[in-house]
């Protein structure tokens, strides 16, 4: 059986995540994250920002930056053989229980065809609140969503119940 593991990233984690971003997105004709947004990531984000390992070798990654009360998560990638798997699942509680008390807004940029991650959004939560032009370049386009305090509170039991909260612990026992 598959071991996963889900930790904070780390600078050693630089050039896996160099590797991952590559066989993810680099194949697909478009742009790969430079590695200057990389390097920042392991660098100063590490705390908000998660790589998967399945056996020991990295597999996905999930990055968020953290500015004052608001996250900004941009990219949750998995490679192709292990999504369906648990490893998208345990990003996302990682990703979660990491944000959920420490900001009031979490904001996600999407490409507008890209429906899984909108139809991913929509389940944790957030609504889309407007689309940017030229964001990565001339002619880029992104949908922006956000979640705020009050979808946080809405959808915290929906949370516990996929496993990216833990259940309440009433009087000592789990509810």
């Amino acid at each position: 059986m598959t071991k996963f593991v889900v930790r904070a990233l780390s600078s050693e984690d630089f050039s896996a995540l160099q590797t991952l971003e590559a066989d993810i997105f680099g194949g697909e004709g478009g742009g790969v994250l430079c590695p200057h947004y990389l390097r920042l990531c392991t660098e100063f984000y590490g705390d908000t920002c998660f790589i998967a390992l399945a056996d020991g070798r990295p597999v996905g990654y999930v990055l968020c930056f953290v500015r004052g009360t608001d996250a900004y998560c941009t990219t949750l990638a998995v490679r192709p053989e292990y999504q369906r798997t648990r490893v998208t699942l345990m990003l996302l509680a990682a990703f979660v229980r990491t944000i959920v008390e420490r900001v009031d807004t979490c904001w996600f940029t999407v490409e507008p065809g890209n429906q899984a991650a909108r139809a991913l959004h929509a389940m944790l939560g957030a609504t889309e609140a407007g689309e940017l032009v030229d964001f990565y370049g001339p002619g880029d386009r992104r949908i922006v969503s956000r979640i705020d305090r009050q979808a946080f509170e809405r959808v915290r039991a929906k949370y516990q119940r996929l496993g990216l909260l833990p259940a309440p612990v009433v009087m000592g026992v789990a509810a």
